[in-house]
């Protein structure tokens, strides 16, 4: 595969996508639940006027991961901050940097953290077990290791197993994560994406009250964003 390179290298991209951003924000067009419709859409929505994540990359020249963590995350923002997410997404991103190792640095963080990583959610040792094992995958994939789809493929195996061991929740949680991300570029980055989202479903059931899962996503917002200012 091709490297994206953000924007295409043109600050004339970004600018386009930037002031169609600030224009549907003002005009209160930026809503949760509609990817686009009637001149109105959610974070992905208003960015490319369409519902289609792999527009991101032949448009804006952005990861589809990213386009789907930011739209995951937008939806469950509080809705204050959830209308500035959009444009604080575009504008973060640097002309012409290479973003393939966000989306990796982030799953890490999100599960293994040791303040806010979904580890210490984990109910029973093997949703623990689990969860590691999808951690030491994203490690070897940030450090430059190989990592196989079998690799991914055992791991997303063993994280809906964890979860569907739990209760009825989690592994309803863990079957949509499987199917999650089924038609990423990527196959491997696919069955990562499952992997790590079972895992870190069934963690999160944690998170059972709404204003607690709206702080977890205003610190994955945050976190997110630091990814990729961090990318020069």
């Amino acid at each position: 595969m091709n490297t994206l390179i953000a924007y295409h290298g043109k600050k004339s991209v970004k600018t386009k996508y930037v002031n169609r951003v600030k224009a549907h924000a003002k005009a209160d067009e930026i809503i949760k639940g509609t990817y686009w419709q009637n001149g109105k859409g959610c974070a992905v929505g208003c960015t490319i006027e369409g519902s289609e994540h792999e527009r991101y990359e032949t448009e804006l020249g952005i990861p589809r991961l990213l386009a789907r963590l930011e739209d995951g995350i937008f939806e469950g923002l509080p809705n204050e901050r959830a209308m500035k997410f959009p444009l604080q997404f575009l504008e973060a991103v640097n002309v012409g940097v290479d973003l393939s190792s966000v989306f990796p640095k982030f799953m890490f963080w999100l599960l293994g953290d040791k303040k806010d990583g979904v580890l210490k959610y984990a109910k029973t040792d093997a949703q623990k077990k689990a969860i590691k094992r999808v951690i030491a995958l994203y490690k070897n994939k940030i450090a430059g290791k190989e990592v196989t789809q079998e690799d991914w493929r055992k791991a997303r195996s063993a994280a809906y197993a964890a979860a569907a061991d739990a209760d009825a929740y989690d592994a309803a949680a863990a079957a949509y994560a499987a199917a999650a991300d089924a038609d990423a570029a990527d196959a491997a980055y696919a069955a990562a994406y499952a992997a790590a989202a079972a895992a870190a479903y069934a963690a999160y059931a944690a998170y059972a009250a709404a204003a607690a899962q709206q702080q977890a996503r205003i610190k994955q917002a945050d976190k997110l964003l630091e990814l990729i200012k961090e990318c020069n």
